[in-house]
């Protein structure tokens, strides 16, 4: 199931890193969608 979420986060979601963010000055949005792509590629990977 995470391997599929992690697939359509990768088409749906933004990239931060190719948009070169500085994570002191995300809002608080954008944190929160990295933090969820985190959680689904640790989860996918596993």
């Amino acid at each position: 199931m995470f391997k599929i979420l992690a697939r359509i986060n990768k088409l749906i979601l933004p990239s931060f890193s190719k948009q070169q963010l500085d994570l002191a000055k995300a809002s608080k949005w954008q944190m929160a969608v990295i933090g969820f792509r985190y959680y689904v590629t640790t989860r996918a990977l596993n």
